[in-house]
């Protein structure tokens, strides 16, 4: 893991093991994976973003007060209960909104939905 990507964890240290699972998760799927980190998101490429991982930045009055939220953009926009929000930026563009807590919601459900988004991305 770069020293840039460890940085960007510091206001929330008990995340960064939530962040490596994902980035080692995505780092073994996509081995074309460019990893670019902004002041407010960490986001993942191929030909283009295809999914992002922040912090508690902004939170919802209901929400935990710790999480790592992993967003991606699919075609469709999922039903299901773990997707916190969901928004229709481009007609056709859903981004979901997904709150992680625990390393075992990184699972292949999750996992799943992030590999439709990257073979979208690809397809663009």
């Amino acid at each position: 893991m770069r020293v840039d990507e460890i940085e960007f964890w510091q206001p929330w240290p008990a995340l960064l093991p939530l962040y490596e699972t994902l980035r080692d998760a995505l780092v073994e799927r996509y081995p074309d994976l460019r990893i670019k980190v902004s002041k407010t998101q960490i986001s993942f490429y191929n030909r283009h973003m295809f999914a992002m991982a922040s912090g508690p930045w902004r939170r919802k009055k209901d929400w935990p007060r710790q999480f790592m939220l992993v967003s991606f953009g699919l075609a469709h926009r999922l039903d299901s209960p773990r997707v916190a929000m969901a928004s229709e930026p481009y007609p056709c563009r859903w981004t979901h909104h997904v709150l992680v807590e625990q390393k075992e919601q990184i699972n292949a459900e999750l996992l799943s939905w992030i590999d439709e988004a990257y073979r979208l991305s690809a397809e663009k």
